[in-house]
Parts: C-alpha cells; structure tokens; sequence
C-alpha cells in the first residue's frame, strides 16, 4: 500500500499502519546491518508515528527553517526507528536505508549525527538529548521568540543519569513550555530490568518534583498518545513549564517472539526470524506521509517573556571597543576574559553567555550586567551549562560558557558529544593549577589541558596577560568546533601593548639573541616565571630565549623548532598542569613530530597531590617556581 498524503487530520487506521512500517523498517535496516537496536526503536513507534503526521510541525524539504519544531533523539540508540521516520517522510530511500545503515562512509550512522540536515545534535552517549534540547528551548523562547516546540524522545535507562534530571531543573526554572519530553518507558534496558521497571507513578512524581506538567498514557494507545500530544502542543504556547508524557511501552512491540523479554537488547534479527516478524507486523509496507509544516510567520517576532534574572541595569554601559591595559598594570586574565566578553556582546547580538554560578569569579559578571537578556545562569550543573551551549550553538548562537577548569571535568562528556556534533562552543575555565593556593587540590585544575586537547578539533588558548586573553577571547568568536580558554586567579602584570595581534596557532618569543644558550617555554603563570628566570640565568651570562605558548592546540611548531634549532636542544617547559597531556606534552611532539633527533628537555609540571597554602608556596613546592627553571636550565647546560 502507498500514499502520498501530507495530512494533519490522518485518521488513526492509518496512523497505526503506519506505527507497524516504523516497526517492519526498523527491523528490516537492522537486520540487513548485523547490527542495531530494533526492539528499542519498536516500543516507540505507536509514539512517533502519532507525532509526525499530526503534532511535528516541519518542512522536511527545508530542514533549517527558523519555524520548525525539533526533534531530538535522546535515545539514540533507537536509530532505525528514527531513520525509518525519515523513509516515511521521503527524505531517505528505501535503498539507503537497507544499504546505508551502519555502512562505512555512509551517512545513516549507528546513532544519530548532524551528518543529516535534519538531525540538531548527535546523540548515543544517554542523557544528553533532554539537555541539548533545554539550550534549543531557551534559544525559541527567549532569543529567537519563535513558536517552535523540542520534541525529545527518552529512553527509560538513561531516566537513571542525573543529567536528566538537571535538564528538567533548569526547564523548570526558564519556564520551557516549548520543551517536551516523552519517557519510552519499555521496562527492559541493556543487561536486564531498568531501576523502577514500568512504575510510571514513580516517574511521575520525580518529574513533578522538578517542576514538569506530567501526562501518564499507554503508549501504544494511539488515541491517548494524541490527546498527550495535543496537550502537550497547547501547553507550549501558553504554559510555564515542560511537559513530560510518561508512556508505557513494550520492548520488541507487535513481534511476539521478542516481546517484553530479556536478552534482545542491541541485537538485530537472524533473517529468519526477521521474516517472521515482518509477517507478524503484516508485511512491508511503504507509505510517504508528513504532518503539518511550520507556523507561518505574519508578524515580527514576540518580544522576549520578562525574566526576573534578566531585568535591565542602567549602570551597566557595555564597552563596544577592545578593553585596553598599560604595560605593567597587574589584571588577571580571568578579569579580561569578562571584559573581553562583555565588549563582544555589546557588538555582535548573536553571542551568548553561560556559568556555573561562579561568575564573580569567572568575571561572566561582567556580560551578565551589561546584556542580562543574553546571559543563562545554569547554577552549579556543568553538564546542563555545557549542553544548553550546545542547544544553543544549533539555534545559530554563539555561546561562551565558564566556571572554574576544574569543574569542566564533569561535563567531559557533553563537551566530546559537542565535537561530534560539530557545534562551536567557548569554553573558559579559570582558577586552573596550583597557583590558586588555599583552595587545595579539588579547586585547581591539573588536567583540563590534556582533556581539552584531546577533544577532535579543538583549539586550546593559554593567555598570559590581560591582552592576549582580549585578543583570545576574540579570536573563540570566530573559530568553529570547540575552543578552550584557561585563565589564571591572580592578577600579574600586562606584558603586550593593547590591540597586539595573537593569532591562534601563533607564539611570541618575548627575549631572544643570536646567542642563546637555552629556551624557556611558559603559558600563564609560569611565563611570568620564566621572564624572571632569564633575568637571573642573564646575570651568570647565560642568555635565555622565551616563548610565550598562548596557543597550546594548535601550537607553533615552526618557532619553537627554531629556538631549539638556536640553542643547540636544549628546552625549558614550566607548566602549572600535570606532566601527562599539557603543554610540555605539545611542544615535546611538536618538535619530535619535526624530526628532531637532538633534543635536551627538561619538563617542569605538577609530579605530586597538591595541598593547600599560598601559590608562591604551592609553585615552589611543584618545582615550577623561577628558581626551578634556573636550576633546570643549567643542568641542561
């Protein structure tokens, strides 16, 4: 049976019909794979069926339409339902789904990517979707001022990651009517039984306890499942709150050899048994249809719902110029970064803001006083910060999210799934290494360059002064994929003139001669360790090169193999970070990477569990101080 109906009023024989293609199309794709999840796609196929011929408002033939709902798979391991949707809308073929799924150098992944013009964010790493889509919601409601609704499809397993719960608490707080989440909730996760089974009153109440308009329905009761809908659509232009639909499903519905049993999670069906289930489905079908389209736009956009968080202050005058320093002038970095930001905002509307409620010390404040409107507060939840930056980055923004570098480790994960996406976020992440002093080891970042560093395509800035963080900070707003900024606690003193030119991938070499004896290699504190180093190693008449390494990813691979070129191989790295993965780890394979055979480095960093006490403590105590580098750099000599 075919059709070609786009419809908002298909009947629900139809709908149902339907339901069972979902069902046939994700058992046939992953069969002809080896591979995949079709008991977890069939428990939602009633769910989406429902949703994308009556509820989805979208215009399949323009994916990046401003007005278009979003759709985003939490579960995305439930990838064949999802690409079977896509079949029954007619943007992917019958033969690229059967030939496609799971294929190498084809588009239909094992779980979804934005390598698809109508997939937002990749997801497949649970827990992430809701997120995401709270930083869409905010986006449609309080920037684009769009009537789009974010449909989030979530399994019952990942209802046990915390992250869930942290999105549906900011939804909450934001007031995201736009934002609604169904919960599969099949009973059966990976290994056996999810924690609370199909206790949907469980569910329920933990949802209302953070705030949510909570709908309980069969999900497999397609009359119900479109009530929910309905209400849910209602609500979402005139409500405060998202809106869960907590569904009842089962695993492996309408193929009852499978059904609600255990041990078929992830496996595709032997041929022969997927024959089986087709039949039982009642065999293929291959029907094209697609709901509504998009609201039509008559009017400008509404104005923005008032905020209590965003009420406006008149004391706060944004600087439209680059924050300018003298020479000598002690600012932190961490201070530049708020500077810089603030001065961005106040030029260019698309950028954004976010913290994890340390922006007094993050210096956010200063974005947060001058464009209220544009600044998220996310509170003490790192990986709900970093996923509304992502939300936010597909909606066209540009987001800067900071807290303290150390707290960046937490939401690792949503910063690598970010990479896959292929999303531009800015991060800033301050207080980094021992220098902080009395805050003691769980406050000072010691890993983030190495974690930051390995995220695929990266850009990794380590600013020493005032300056160079405002020229950093300007280069982020341009630069795509993921960039990271380490700013430092204390204030040190300005060593560029304003408006100097720091080009990603670039160095400056501070001090040089046509006779140095040893280079020096620092970012952050430990340049204004080695500058004080030089001095001293000069008194003895030992001349020092120093390089300032403000871009550790990517690094300068050509200066610094000429300054070890110039000083016979002999190489100094001071870093307030531990040996493994920082900056002593880029330079040392930037210049093996060059073939260099004849090379003396000697790498200074964090070898021990740090405590408390004051920097200048702390620094000596790590061996990173200006007395090491002296003593480092006449072993080597």
């Amino acid at each position: 049976m075919t059709a070609t109906t786009p419809t908002e009023q298909t009947g629900l024989d139809t709908i149902a019909e339907l339901a069972a293609q979902l069902r046939v199309d994700s058992v046939r794709s992953s069969t002809s794979a080896g591979s995949g999840h079709p008991t977890s796609s069939m428990s939602a196929a009633d769910l989406l069926a429902m949703l994308i011929t009556r509820h989805l408002r979208y215009d399949w033939d323009d994916p990046r339409a401003p007005a278009n709902d979003h759709l985003i798979f939490s579960k995305g391991h439930a990838s064949p339902l999802l690409y079977s949707v896509f079949k029954a809308v007619g943007v992917v073929s019958e033969d690229e789904l059967l030939n496609g799924y799971r294929r190498f150098g084809q588009r239909l992944e094992g779980h979804p990517t934005p390598v698809l013009p109508w997939v937002d964010v990749a997801t497949g790493s649970l827990g992430q979707g809701l997120p995401d889509g709270v930083g869409v919601a905010l986006a449609g409601k309080y920037l684009d001022r769009l009537p789009y609704r974010v449909w989030v499809l979530c399994g019952d397993s990942e209802l046990a990651e915390g992250s869930i719960w942290e999105a549906l608490d900011k939804a909450s707080h934001y007031q995201l009517s736009n934002l609604i989440a169904i919960f599969d909730v099949n009973r059966l996760g990976q290994s056996g039984p999810t924690e609370l089974g199909w206790d949907l009153d469980a569910y329920t109440r933990r949802a209302e306890a953070f705030g949510a308009r909570v709908l309980e329905i069969d999900g497999h009761d397609l009359a119900a499942i479109d009530g929910a809908l309905t209400a849910a659509a209602e609500a979402a232009g005139s409500g405060d709150r998202p809106t869960v639909i907590v569904a009842r499903t089962i695993k492996g519905r309408g193929f009852s050899e499978v059904e609600n049993k255990e041990g078929w999670h992830g496996k595709p069906f032997p041929e022969d048994m997927a024959e089986r289930a087709i039949a039982e489905l009642g065999g293929v079908r291959n029907l094209v249809m697609r709901g509504p389209g998009p609201e039509v736009q008559t009017e400008p956009p509404q104005q923005a719902p008032a905020r209590a968080d965003a009420a406006p202050r008149p004391e706060a005058q944004a600087n439209q110029t680059q924050p300018r320093y003298e020479i000598g002038e002690k600012v932190s970095t961490r201070k530049a970064y708020g500077d810089a930001l603030a001065a961005l905002g106040a030029r260019d509307p698309k950028v954004v803001a976010l913290d994890g409620e340390v922006k007094n010390s993050t210096y956010a404040m200063e974005f947060a006083s001058a464009h209220p409107d544009r600044y998220f507060e996310m509170y003490i939840a790192e990986q709900q910060m970093v996923a509304s930056a992502t939300g936010l980055a597909v909606r066209g923004y540009k987001p800067f999210a900071s807290t303290f570098a150390a707290f960046f480790t937490r939401a690792y994960d949503f910063i690598r799934m970010g990479a896959i996406s292929g999303v531009a976020l800015r991060l800033s992440g301050s207080h980094a290494g021992v220098e902080i002093g009395a805050d003691g080891p769980s406050q000072m970042a010691l890993e983030d360059l190495a974690m930051m560093r390995a995220v695929h395509g990266s850009m990794v800035l380590y600013p020493s002064d005032a300056t160079s963080a405002v020229a950093l900070v300007e280069a982020m707003a341009d630069t795509p994929g993921i960039s990271y900024l380490r700013t430092t606690r204390g204030s040190y003193p300005v060593l560029y003139p304003s408006g100097e030119a720091f080009p990603v991938g670039g160095s400056k070499v501070l001090r040089s001669s046509g006779t140095d004896d040893v280079t020096l290699i620092g970012a952050g504190i430990t340049l204004h360790a080695c500058l004080r180093a030089a001095e001293v190693l000069g008194e003895d008449g030992i001349s020092a090169r120093v390089i300032d390494c403000y871009s550790v990813k990517p690094i300068d691979a050509a200066t610094l193999a000429a300054a070890a070129d110039a000083t016979a191989g002999r190489v100094v790295v001071a870093e307030d970070h531990h040996p493994e993965g920082g900056l002593g780890s880029a330079v040392a394979g930037a210049l093996l990477a060059g073939g260099r055979r004849e090379l003396s480095l000697a790498h200074l960093a964090v070898r021990e569990m740090p405590g408390s006490g004051t920097g200048e403590e702390l620094l000596a105590w790590a061996g990173i101080d200006t007395d090491h580098i002296v003593a480092a750099a006449r072993q080597l000599l």
